[in-house]
């Protein structure tokens, strides 16, 4: 096959399978519409609570950034943030990177992709590029959403600290800025996890239910205290490490740990994703 793929007048691999079409195809999905109005609902729906149940407070009057939610748009933005950061994000992210590959294998489509042909290693980087993407727009999406609708609630103001202190109008949006790029960064394992599981399976939904599985067993694992020092090994041991981002002067220790932690094994499952596909048998 390519040597007569070689042959081909006016085959060029670097031209198959485009990123904006691959992008068009994920954006007109109506999983890809749920999810985006799931977390553009979710500043509203923080906002409705808070008007019924009145404002926030903390346990034994400690502030943190549930009971700083309606100081300004953007401690609500921090908040929609904190409450989201450990499920709800995580969600997304194995969506758009699992349902890549088992969904085409689902629909019995792959074969014909490869037949184009396409080859294996540029559809698997075409659609985990799309897939970070879009797993990065709806980290983006939520807080975006969330300092708009609470800007028009509670306010344009300086982001109130648990600590204490405020944080300057520029200075919140760099910090929250640093918050969204590391809660990415550390999201990169169960992206990777979702997407080697997509390479190996024609179920879309055991690829994605197994990447949100296996974070949330990180999370269980992470809890265990008995563990010890171990713990720091599991990324979701560094989930929270963001919160460092939200202090008078910013603290880079744990997220510098956490981002390396993430980054180590997202790279060895986005190997072992192309080493497999690029030796599977396909059928489907």
């Amino acid at each position: 096959m390519s040597s007569a793929t070689e042959a081909a007048p006016g085959y060029r691999a670097r031209h198959t399978l485009p990123l904006r079409v691959e992008a068009v195809r994920q954006l007109r999905r109506r999983r890809t519409l749920v999810m985006g109005a799931v977390l553009a609902a979710l500043p509203f729906v923080l906002v409705a609570a808070f008007a019924v149940g009145g404002a926030p407070e903390g346990r034994n009057d400690r502030i943190t950034l549930m009971t700083t939610a309606t100081a300004s748009g953007a401690n609500l933005a921090a908040t929609a943030l904190f409450v989201s950061a450990a499920f709800l994000l995580v969600l997304p992210v194995a969506l758009f990177c699992g349902d890549t590959v088992a969904s085409e294998a689902g629909w019995s489509s792959l074969r014909y992709l490869l037949a184009a042909p396409v080859p294996r290693a540029r559809l698997l980087a075409s659609k985990l590029t799309i897939g970070l993407v879009f797993s990065a727009a709806a980290m983006v999406l939520l807080p975006l959403v969330a300092l708009v609708v609470g800007t028009a609630a509670y306010g344009w103001g300086p982001l109130r600290l648990p600590t204490g202190g405020e944080l300057a109008v520029g200075d919140s949006l760099a910090r929250l800025g640093l918050v969204v790029a590391y809660l990415f960064v550390s999201q990169l394992v169960t992206a990777a996890l979702a997407f080697w599981l997509s390479t190996v399976t024609d179920a879309p939904l055991g690829a994605v239910g197994g990447a949100v599985g296996l974070t949330i067993i990180g999370s269980v694992l992470d809890a265990v205290t008995a563990l010890g020092s171990w713990r720091e090994f599991l990324p979701a041991h560094w989930q929270f490490a963001w919160v460092d981002a939200l202090q008078p002067h910013l603290e880079w220790g744990g997220m510098v740990k956490g981002a390396a932690v993430s980054v180590a094994y997202a790279l060895v499952l986005f190997a072992l994703a192309f080493r497999g596909f690029a030796r599977k048998d396909v059928v489907s």
